[in-house]
Parts: C-alpha cells; sequence; structure tokens
C-alpha cells in the first residue's frame, strides 16, 4: 500500500510519475518553509482502492492538507475529495493535447458538497502556498514565515522596478 503510518501534514499526491515534474514543485514550496510532506502515486483509475483507502485514513494518519494533482480527465482530486472532509488543492497538469484545459474543467467543475480548490494549470508552486497558508491559521511560526516570503517577493520586486526607473 503505502505510507499511512507516517505522519506528516501534507500529501501531494498524483496519478502517475509522468506528473512529477510539474508536481514536485509543490514539495519544493513545501520544504522552503519547514512543512514535512510526501509524494504518494495515487492512480483514481488504475488503483481505485488504494486511493480510497487513503483518503478515508489521511486525516487519522495526521495528514492536514492533500495536494492532487492530474491530467486528462483528472478525476484524482475530485474522487479523493470525495472520500474526505480534509481540504483538497488540486493542480491540473497539461498534457500533450488541450495543453491542461481539460484537466483544469475537469477538477475546478466539483458538485456542490465536494469542493476542490484549484490553482491554475501546472501550477503546483501556488498549491504549495496555499496549503502553507491553511495550516498557518494554527500555527503562528509558520505564519510569520510566510509574512517574511511576501515581503521579501515585494522588496524583490521594487528593487526590478527601481533598476527599470533609473
Amino acid at each position: 500500500m503505502g505510507n499511512e503510518a507516517e505522519s506528516v501534514p501534507v500529501v501531494i499526491a498524483m496519478g502517475s510519475d509522468s506528473d512529477l515534474g510539474v508536481m514536485t514543485k509543490a514539495k519544493e514550496v513545501l520544504d522552503s518553509l519547514g512543512i514535512p510532506s510526501r509524494i504518494r502515486i495515487l492512480s483514481a483509475h488504475r488503483t481505485p482502492a488504494e486511493m480510497f483507502e487513503f483518503a478515508r485514513n489521511a486525516r487519522d494518519t495526521g495528514v492536514k492538507v492533500i495536494i492532487a494533482g492530474a491530467g486528462g480527465a483528472a478525476h484524482l482530486p475530485g474522487m479523493i475529495a470525495s472520500s474526505t472532509t480534509l481540504p483538497v488543492i488540486g493542480v491540473p497538469v497539461a498534457l500533450k493535447h488541450l495543453g491542461g484545459l481539460d484537466s483544469l474543467l475537469s477538477i475546478v467543475q466539483m458538485p456542490r458538497g465536494v469542493p476542490v480548490a484549484t490553482v491554475a494549470i501546472d501550477n503546483s508552486t501556488n498549491a504549495g502556498y496555499l496549503a502553507a497558508r491553511i495550516l498557518s491559521l494554527g500555527d503562528p511560526v509558520l505564519a510569520e514565515r510566510l509574512e517574511r516570503r511576501a515581503a521579501d517577493a515585494r522588496s524583490e520586486s521594487l528593487a526590478k522596478d527601481a533598476t527599470q526607473q533609473g
């Protein structure tokens, strides 16, 4: 099965290792903020029993937020969300055809009562930041790290503007 015994606040799930190039960006953000996470390969179509078991047990194993990336039919985020009440953040992954629009529409068009927060196509970086913001609600130290990160981004942007003005 998987690593359900490990207690991490964020799990980054994807249907295939072909999504790793996109989805590891979320892990990089979480790592940079000191948030433990792990990656799982859980296919809504190839390993549905394992996917459902993970989703149903995630809260009991200490998971607080799930980031789920998927391409094409993109059922993984919604199927996980249908089996847990934890926050699920969907990342549409672009495939060869349709540029990820199919994935975006599949993830964002969820029925009432089964929410999936959805970020832009291939933008697991923002999924990592959104997971961190959710976790920061109960963690003032993490909230301060995020405030510093935002202040640094502001300073960097202002410095770039200054170089264009001078």
